[in-house]
């Protein structure tokens, strides 16, 4: 029973006090888990934020049957592989030539958020819900979420730059030094629906972080590891790009034609890995997806 005192106190934090679950997480758990009861109604994790009266009556049912968390699952879903995947979010590899999200612009073009709809609504979800994206021609780790809360708490961890994004890029020439910090300020350009460089005071202008470090050389061109401070769109493409080393197989980002240009396909850039800490379960977890076959065939193609 909620007394006086607690009146007005978040849902989650009513359920994380001393006493109770003992924390946020546990709370939140529970909530995704359906082992709250808020009165007589189940309490979901969108009613994490949900002030409780006095009088009410939170209930915990905590070995209700079937509310045990399954394992992690690996698989296949039209094509994508499942890297992870829990209660509240789901992590796939994503191939080359996908959208992460469908563009309103051009519906017609085939994306993860499509090939998911499809799986969220047979396990009774309305839809998957977005946390980042990669770009069109980029391979590697996406998330998504599958209730708001869990959105709003890895886009805060987006935010504040307390995740590790780790990228393959393979850049013609040599950049020096061998690792670094590239850091520059950008703003998208709506018309032309390009990343550049910023003029001093334009409006929209973000900064853009990211550290590099170099792998192994090949012949004209080198393998970049490249960690992620900020997300902006296009952002490793155009960063490469200003400091002379683009990415191979890029073809927008290049202001200087390569002397001896490398033929690929697409932009040679694959999100290796991805760290975070579980919304849920506050714990760290970390994933990563191997080099695609034609990234793979394409460094061995140049060593």
């Amino acid at each position: 029973m909620v007394t006086d005192d607690e009146a007005g106190t978040r849902l989650d934090k009513f359920l994380a006090a001393s006493g109770r679950l003992g924390s946020r997480a546990r709370a939140l758990a529970a909530l995704g888990r359906g082992k709250v009861y808020l009165n007589s109604s189940e309490a979901t994790p969108a009613d994490a934020s949900c002030r409780v009266a006095a009088g009410d009556r939170v209930r915990l049912w905590m070995d209700r049957p079937g509310s045990a968390r399954p394992g992690p699952r690996i698989g296949e879903v039209r094509g994508l592989t499942i890297v992870y995947e829990d209660d509240v979010l789901l992590v796939v590899d994503k191939p080359p030539g996908l959208l992460s999200v469908p563009l309103e612009r051009n519906p017609g073009i085939p994306s993860i958020y499509d090939r998911l709809e499809a799986r969220f609504r047979s396990h009774g979800r309305r839809r998957p819900l977005v946390v980042h994206r990669i770009d069109q021609d980029t391979s590697g780790l996406v998330v998504f979420a599958k209730d708001a809360a869990v959105q709003a708490a890895l886009h805060g961890q987006f935010r504040k730059r307390l995740t590790e994004r780790l990228y393959d890029a393979v850049v013609y020439g040599r950049p020096e030094p061998a690792q670094g910090v590239w850091r520059d300020v950008l703003a998208w350009n709506s018309r032309a629906l390009i990343q550049e460089q910023a003029r001093p005071g334009q409006p929209g202008a973000q900064e853009a972080v990211c550290e590099d470090r170099t792998v192994e050389a090949l012949r004209g061109a080198t393998v970049l590891e490249i960690g992620l401070r900020t997300g902006r769109r296009n952002q490793i493409r155009i960063q490469a790009a200003l400091r002379g080393h683009p990415l191979v197989g890029e073809k927008r980002y290049v202001y200087e034609a390569p002397v001896q240009p490398i033929r690929f396909p697409r932009t040679a850039l694959h999100a290796r890995r991805l760290a975070f800490r579980h919304p849920v379960e506050d714990r760290l977890v970390s994933f990563e997806a191997p080099r695609p076959a034609d990234l793979a065939e394409l460094i061995a193609r140049l060593k």
